[in-house]
């Protein structure tokens, strides 16, 4: 498999790109990784990877969306932009993903781009503004990846992302990608409407023929205005994404992310083991895209490492998350984002301005985090990777020994199909 992926990758993409890739995010984005660790045993904390959501705004109306597209246009401005990039630079990171709504509609997403040549970026898009000439000039920077966002075939895709012609015109773009040479991905918010069609060995391989590079699968999280929980995927069906993902590692020449375990398979947050966090269009620094509260921000004079540093709330967030859940701490445990945000005077960083009350219409519910159902990886790439670049970094020391008493509870709330049982979970993770 994976001779068969690099030699695809050397064929297909462009040279500065690939050169870019192995340089900024490849040996940048591991030394970032090394200096995230050292960081954390002097007690002192700043991620090496941050997000950023650059606008509110989108062409599109998704299912379950939770970013205020209907508001009123809110971008960051590029000064804000560079200066915090700059910040987080000096201190080691050079990764950078960038969301929105839909960040091809900030207008000066390519001059962010091309001021930071020694970056990487992972631009998260519908595809939809990624004409040839656009493609061209991500070619020519070599530091962009675009992952674009496809949520099921066409009926599927409209129905979820509310408009016409939607599968079409992300094919449009995606085909303007690869034919540019850039590295090129796809993002599947895994769901109840697509799983059956996109988690499939079939459009693993349709990819692969058109020239994809990557693809990342994630689950659907009903939270936001507009949640939808019959979407969500049950607990037998995230043992079915795992063990999918597990095995198409060691079977197709595509690359396949997945940020919610680690090596041995046991389920972890990126937001509790401190690899990332996120900044929202209003420039409020989130403990992730989900979690729409802050009580900092990227204007801080302090600049981005210091706030981060120093922030209590952020702190509180990892470490009471990380004593209660390895699984997603807001769907799982509202009423702990909640006791957090108003210990901490947070702001709802929306602009609708209804976060409190969505947490509070919230019903607990299963994520990531199934004890008992472990998958651990079997390629040796992914396994030694993330057993050393990407793990829980002991953040689940204390983790609370009633995983089968909560299992069990989640089960009956939701009354929803039974997997086996889930076996205690020890609380040290740690090799």
């Amino acid at each position: 498999m994976l001779p068969a992926l690099v030699f695809r990758t050397l064929r297909t993409a462009n040279f500065r790109c690939l050169r870019k890739f192995a340089w900024n995010f490849g040996v940048k984005g591991l030394l970032a990784v090394e200096r995230f660790k050292r960081r954390l045993k002097r007690g002192e904390y700043f991620p090496p990877f941050l997000y950023l959501s650059i606008t509110n705004t989108c062409n599109l109306r998704c299912q379950g969306c939770w970013v205020d597209v209907t508001a009123e246009r809110n971008d960051i401005d590029l000064d804000t932009l560079n200066r915090t990039i700059a910040d987080a630079k000096a201190h080691g990171n050079a990764f950078f993903g960038i969301l929105g709504g839909e960040p091809f509609m900030h207008p000066q997403l390519l001059e962010l781009l091309a001021a930071h040549p020694d970056c990487y970026f992972q631009v998260f898009t519908n595809g939809q503004f990624i004409t040839e000439k656009v493609a061209a000039r991500l070619r020519e920077l070599g530091n962009a990846t675009p992952l674009i966002s496809i949520e099921g075939r066409e009926l599927a895709s409209n129905d979820r992302r509310g408009g016409k012609e939607v599968f079409n015109r992300s094919l449009r773009g995606l085909d303007h990608s690869i034919r540019a040479g850039l590295l090129t991905g796809v993002a599947t918010s895994l769901c109840q409407t697509n799983i059956d069609d996109l988690l499939t060995e079939a459009w693993l391989r349709e990819l692969i023929k058109r020239g994809v590079h990557y693809v990342w699968y994630h689950g659907y999280r009903p939270v936001g205005p507009k949640m939808n929980p019959a979407l969500a995927l049950r607990p037998d069906q995230l043992v079915r994404v795992r063990k999918f993902v597990v095995a198409m590692r060691s079977t197709v020449p595509i690359a396949i992310i997945d940020a919610y375990y680690d090596h041995r398979g046991q389920a972890l947050c990126p937001m509790v083991t401190g690899i990332s966090h996120h900044v929202g269009p209003t420039g409020g620094i989130e403990p992730c895209p989900i979690i729409q509260f802050a009580a900092e921000d990227i204007r801080d004079p302090r600049g981005i490492y210091a706030t981060i540093r120093d922030s209590a709330f952020l702190r509180d967030f990892r470490e009471l998350s990380g004593r209660h859940t390895r699984g997603c701490v807001i769907l799982e445990r509202p009423d702990l984002v909640k006791e957090l945000v108003l210990k901490h005077g947070a702001r709802d960083t929306t602009l609708r301005g209804t976060a409190l009350a969505e947490l509070d219409a919230m019903t607990p519910r299963f994520s990531q985090w199934l004890p008992g159902e472990e998958v651990p990886e079997r390629h040796w790439m992914y396994r030694l990777a993330k057993k050393y670049w990407f793990s829980d970094f002991g953040a689940y020391r204390n983790v609370a020994h009633d995983a089968e008493a909560r299992a069990r509870r989640l089960r009956q709330q939701l009354d929803l199909p039974s997997i086996q049982p889930p076996a205690p979970q020890l609380t040290t993770v740690n090799d």
